[in-house]
């Protein structure tokens, strides 16, 4: 019988050694990568379930280190808060604090004075058990930060950490949000949903409503010209996008139409990929009047004719009126079974700020400044650093 031969310890051990193979650095040799026309049919769909796997890894490790960073800035707070209400100390406290606090971890950049009292304001803020569960567990620091800053009635943060959970809001579009009281204005717009559109529509439709809208992006020369007002629009869609809400997609802008040989004109039309519907907006420079249903509900039924796609829903109308008399508005609606919404528009927020919105939001210089800092969203472990 024949004796195995021995690998020699020092030589490295040779996998697949021929025409075809290449040598890594640690001394094995593997094939060299085949082409990917080679590969089976199936293989684009492996790679495709493979590669979803890494995203959904990667996204579970950040907002599993993002949790564990806002828990552990909660409990920093805590602590803070309850040393200084038995003690009685103050910002010199905490100044030495963060001195002390960079020169033991020199590598993390979350423990500025400034940083320091916003983990005590986050404590001051919220229970533990609040700020280990959804929506404030899944929220980033900065905005809770924002949160803290901006508002001071527990509803409303509670609402808007909820929103940006949900819609994916960066901290910048949070401030914004908040700017412009959306909490105080969505789904506030007059309308005949729940009696032309099936329950589950009408309660998402009404939701993606507003009123007024804030189209603080225009400013108007003369602000009976609606074609003026809709290229301003245009001109800012993204921003324009951003006021409507997600999940619009814009289609065009003064969409021709043509019914019984006659040409008509849409304003501005888009799509709901949620609702699967297009959506009609008019934009009137005046008041309200029940006439522009007529107008509206042409269009609405020549979309659904001649672009809707047989599996689409109802084409919705959304008309965006300078103002508006509710009850007017509401009677008005009663005449139609095309799903219309009233509101109003506005080129700035609006003047009577609730009282939570009025005492708590920044001044233009401050906000330009926040707004300006760049914030890293890479690497959770530096996004401590106070904004």
């Amino acid at each position: 019988m024949s004796t195995p031969s021995k690998q020699n310890p020092a030589e490295p051990i040779k996998i697949g050694i021929g025409p075809g193979t290449r040598k890594h650095a640690a001394g094995a040799s593997f094939p060299e990568t085949p082409a990917k026309s080679t590969m089976p049919a199936w293989y684009p769909d492996l790679l495709d379930a493979v590669s979803q796997q890494v995203v959904l890894g990667r996204a579970r490790a950040v907002a599993a280190a993002n949790q564990e960073l806002v828990a552990t800035y909660w409990a920093i707070g805590r602590d803070i808060l309850i040393r200084q209400g038995e003690e009685g100390w103050g910002t010199k406290v905490t100044t030495r604090l963060a001195a002390d606090l960079k020169e033991r971890f020199p590598q993390s950049k979350g423990f500025s004075p400034r940083n320091l009292m916003f983990m005590r304001a986050l404590a001051a803020t919220w229970d533990e058990q609040a700020i280990v569960k959804a929506p404030l567990s899944q929220l980033p620091w900065y905005h809770h930060i924002a949160l803290i800053q901006k508002l001071n009635e527990p509803e409303a943060r509670l609402w808007y950490a909820s929103a940006a959970v949900e819609h994916g809001w960066s901290r910048n579009v949070l401030v914004h949000q908040i700017e412009s009281q959306l909490h105080a204005r969505a789904g506030k717009s007059i309308n005949n949903f729940k009696a032309t559109l099936p329950p589950s529509d009408s309660d998402l439709a009404d939701q993606l409503t507003k009123d007024p809208y804030i189209f603080d992006i225009v400013s108007m020369t003369d602000k009976r010209h609606e074609r003026e007002l809709e290229g301003q629009l245009i001109k800012h869609v993204e921003k324009f996008l951003l006021e409507l809400g997600q999940g619009f997609a814009f289609v065009g802008e003064q969409v021709r139409l043509v019914v019984g040989g006659d040409e008509f004109f849409a304003d501005l039309l888009f799509y709901h990929l949620k609702l699967r519907a297009y959506i009609v907006i008019e934009l009137k420079a005046t008041k309200f009047d029940p006439g522009y249903l007529g107008q509206i509900g042409l269009y609405m039924a020549a979309v659904d004719d001649l672009l809707a796609h047989p599996e689409d829903k109802p084409t919705i109308g959304l008309l965006l009126c300078k103002s508006k008399n509710n009850v007017v508005a509401e009677y008005a609606l009663r005449t139609t079974q095309m799903p219309i919404g009233v509101s109003e528009w506005k080129t700035e927020i609006v003047e009577s700020l609730p009282a939570e919105f009025a005492s708590t939001l920044p001044s233009i210089e401050e906000l330009e400044a926040e707004l300006s800092q760049e914030l890293s969203s890479e690497d959770p472990v530096n996004q401590g650093e106070s904004p």
